[in-house]
């Protein structure tokens, strides 16, 4: 099923009412992006059309097929996720949205999971509504990793940081509860294997945050550095990983300290989140690593106040395209070297 040279990528048509498809539309103006990927939408080819025309892009060229196997190159390929007519309500956030959101997410997710695509790129979707059809949906990240049976890593990426964290999508107030030394080890093992890996760094330096300010200031302002954080970065480092810190995260940004480092690890969702979407706002990405397949995202949400008017801007999620691609390739290196060490 898979294109000798260029990667298969399915892409998921988001929340339709939001900014998705026009940066999906966006991105495919350019044509030298079918030189080194074959695209295939999961979503609605009738949605694609009127979005195509309303923005007035008529020189995308969409192709509707049924399966994987019918895939055209030089074309934006077309799965129909629903059999149903679904309708536009730009800005709005409906019911009818969410339902084909989550089809064509668990529509390419299969497909990525058996093989018969090389990659997920994934337009943004709205929680709320997705989860009207899936229980207990709490985004892309946890849905995948039970999809897939493993503990999925979610990492932000850009030319200027690579940043996880200890902790994602939970409530502030039940972040000290969740943080222990065996969860900054695991985030720790997990952040190495995926530099090595995926981004091909051989001996890669990692950054750990401080959760209290001041990292604790040795115990002053808090205990949790010196009693969990400090302890998992000495026993990783024990294992030949090349791990730093706590580092106060104010002072580490402030000074471009993490310029020294191939990835930074904190402890709660916006500790990473607010340096990375101030460095990268536009560029970065959001990839979801350990995972047996690759996903990746644009770094922003569905942007409803600005959807169907023609200024959503396309970069993170070209972005995201490139390295997608990036990514798959690194990978098909290392395979090809592991083979070729067991002959």
């Amino acid at each position: 099923m898979k294109d000798q040279i260029k990667p298969i990528v399915g892409i998921t048509i988001g929340d339709i009412n939001g900014i998705g498809p026009e940066i999906i539309l966006k991105t495919f103006l350019d044509s030298r992006i079918f030189d080194f990927c074959i695209p295939i939408v999961f979503g609605s080819y009738q949605v694609l059309e009127d979005y195509k025309q309303s923005l007035h892009l008529p020189d995308v060229p969409i192709h509707k097929i049924k399966t994987v196997s019918e895939y055209k190159k030089n074309k934006l390929n077309v799965i129909e996720c629903l059999d149903e007519q679904i309708e536009i309500s730009t800005g709005q956030i409906t019911n009818d949205a969410g339902k084909l959101a989550f089809a064509a997410l668990e529509k390419a997710s299969d497909e990525v999971i058996e093989g018969n695509i090389d990659l997920m790129l994934t337009a943004p979707i709205n929680k709320k509504n997705v989860r009207n059809h899936s229980d207990g949906f709490t985004g892309h990240t946890g849905y995948l990793g039970n999809k897939d049976d493993r503990e999925p890593l979610m990492m932000l990426v850009s030319d200027k940081l690579r940043i996880t964290m200890t902790t994602g999508h939970v409530a502030l107030g039940d972040v000290k509860t969740l943080l222990t030394t065996e969860s900054i080890i695991d985030k720790l093992e997990a952040l190495n294997k995926c530099l090595l890996g995926d981004f091909g760094i051989s001996r890669p330096k990692i950054a750990v945050l401080g959760l209290n300010p001041h990292a604790g200031e040795e115990g002053l302002m808090g205990k949790e550095e010196i009693d969990i954080i400090q302890p998992a970065i000495s026993q990783v480092k024990t294992k030949g990983m090349l791990v730093f810190g706590p580092y106060p995260s104010d002072g580490f940004f402030g000074s471009a300290n993490y310029t020294n480092f191939d990835a930074v690890l904190a402890m709660y969702h916006d500790q990473a989140l607010i340096p990375f979407k101030t460095l990268s706002f536009e560029s970065g990405v959001n990839f979801t690593a350990g995972l047996s397949f690759i996903r990746i995202s644009p770094d922003h949400g569905t942007a409803y106040e600005i959807a169907g008017k023609r200024i959503a801007s396309e970069s993170s999620f070209r972005m995201a395209l490139y390295k997608g691609c990036d990514i798959f390739k690194q990978r098909n290196i290392l395979v090809s070297e592991r083979q070729e060490e067991s002959v």
